[in-house]
């Protein structure tokens, strides 16, 4: 049996990188996964495969988790299928790096939007059906260690991830008597579709100061996600799990 044998989880931003590695690796260790993107359509021919493995065991689902009735609806049609949801994932996010002077109203505002906004949506609308249940919930929030160290041309970014922390700590306070964990991760540089746009050099500067020698890939992120997800972590709340390969910053 898998850490996570037959709890249906619900992953945010899962069409590619960090949440995709999550999403196959939940199912792997028995979850129903229930994987979110908001291009409609964008997971379909992964999913399809992964079938063919796995049968049954992760399914799409499309929504903007900035729209509250969208966030309504589908969290209210995964309750109907299995009448419960044991594991949130928060990982959809979005990242704009501009310098101070050259930061856009318009990404700051969207970084805002989907960071911080879409972040609460989702945890109050699912805490309301993990309340429900007698035993409760896992919830594991996505930030970065921008949020805890800063970057340069990060300002905003880091901002937004910084709420999350800040968001994940209040949440497990108050969320605790309902049995509901709420835990952060904090992943270092990692190997992702954003990655591939950094300058090759600058990347590799960035790289030296990990002690560990390589860059993360999406499923050490992964790993961190399925211990606070799986009873391992029955008693853990209220922290945030640096994934970073021993960063100095």
């Amino acid at each position: 049996m898998g850490l996570l044998e037959n709890k249906i989880c619900l992953i945010t931003g899962a069409g590619r990188g960090i949440g995709r590695a999550m999403a196959e690796l939940f199912a792997e260790n028995g979850a129903i996964v229930y994987a979110n993107d908001t291009r409609e359509g964008c997971m379909d021919e992964w999913i399809e495969e992964w079938q063919v493995k796995i049968p049954g065991k992760i399914h799409a689902i499309y929504f903007d988790i900035t729209d509250e009735e969208q966030v309504k609806h589908a969290v209210m049609a995964i309750r109907k299928e299995y009448k419960r949801i044991d594991v949130l994932v928060n990982n959809a996010g979005v990242e704009f790096n501009e310098l101070i002077g050259m930061i856009s109203r318009k990404n700051m505002e969207f970084m805002l939007n989907v960071n911080v906004i879409g972040v609460v949506n989702m945890i109050q609308i699912v805490s309301r059906v993990m309340q429900k249940q007698p035993e409760g919930g896992s919830i594991i929030n996505i930030t970065s260690m921008t949020a805890l160290r800063g970057n340069r041309g990060q300002l905003v970014y880091s901002a937004t991830k910084g709420a999350v922390i800040s968001i994940t700590k209040s949440a497990a306070k108050e969320l605790a008597e309902k049995k509901i964990r709420v835990n952060a991760i904090a992943p270092g540089l990692t190997l992702t579709p954003m990655m591939a746009q950094a300058d090759p050099e600058k990347l590799q500067e960035r790289i030296h100061n990990v002690c560990m020698g390589r860059l993360a890939e999406p499923m050490d992120i992964a790993k961190g996600c399925l211990f606070l997800a799986s009873d391992l972590a029955g008693y853990v709340s209220g922290q945030v799990l640096p994934v970073d390969g021993c960063t100095i910053m």
